[in-house]
């Protein structure tokens, strides 16, 4: 009887396999039943309590948001129905199966603790109604089998229940990790991009204090030709020839500061 989780209450929702599954449960036993010998001299009993312990059981099973208290009232009137059941004929124990059935719904409405709890209290119920009832040996012996899919239906809920929260926050982890590998991404570019401008910002203060310093010189050596040509022609040649070697060397560098300023 598979099942979903519920997300607002973390607990597992029986989906419409399972719930057929309950209901067709319900229908063989009620069926069984009416199809026994000595039933129809206590008909409107079997009827009446068979028709009170499905309705309060789909009652819980399709209405949301009912009390814990009351929950906890209702898996005590339904015990007893299941008992006064069993009253009216002992031989008939496959009523003991609706026991079966409180089990699942336990699992389905109660935290894991609490679920077990009602749980052993149905199973007790169970074993010691038949055992009362038919004996302690042939009573054990025709409850045992119920009494292990009390155990075994509600451990099945239970484990689908954890496998799907986990599913839950292992989806979640997940959609935190991608949100901080975006933001990760996002960082690194930004880190990129101020690395970049850091390095941009260091060329260009190179370029200012070396070309600044050239061109320093470039004025410092023309005003020196000036002054030459004017007391000292012969020397003027080699004057332009070292500012030549300055305006070519500027030019080298500025070209390689620029070039290393394009962007990749």
């Amino acid at each position: 009887m598979p099942e979903q989780m519920d997300s607002s209450s973390n607990k597992p929702k029986i989906r419409w396999p399972g719930a057929i599954a309950i209901y067709l449960l319900f229908t063989a036993v009620a069926v069984r039943t009416l199809g026994s010998p000595g039933v129809r001299e206590r008909l409107p009993w079997y009827l009446g309590l068979g028709l009170a312990y499905i309705i309060l059981y789909s009652v819980v099973l399709w209405l949301p948001g009912i009390h814990p208290g009351l929950l906890h009232v209702y898996f005590a009137v339904q015990s007893v129905i299941v008992l006064a059941l069993l009253s009216l004929n002992p031989e008939l124990d496959f009523l003991s199966m609706l026991f079966m059935l409180l089990c699942a719904q336990a699992a389905l409405v109660f935290p894991s603790r609490t679920c077990w709890v009602w749980v052993c209290i149905l199973i007790f119920l169970l074993g010691g109604s038949l055992m009362v009832t038919l004996g302690a040996l042939r009573g054990l012996a025709l409850g045992l089998t119920t009494m292990a899919g009390c155990i075994i239906i509600p451990a099945y809920f239970i484990a689908n229940q954890e496998i799907g929260m986990a599913q839950v926050e292992s989806q979640a982890m997940l959609s935190e990790l991608e949100r901080t590998h975006q933001q990760l991404q996002a960082y690194a570019g930004q880190v990129e991009e101020l690395a970049a401008i850091e390095e941009r910002n260091r060329l260009a203060r190179e370029l200012h204090d070396s070309i600044s310093q050239t061109i320093f010189s470039i004025i410092l050596n023309t005003r020196s030709a000036q002054i030459l040509v004017q007391r000292d022609p012969a020397r003027v040649r080699p004057q332009l020839e070292q500012l030549q070697s300055l305006a070519q060397d500027a030019l080298a560098e500025m070209r390689s500061m620029i070039a290393q300023l394009r962007p990749s």
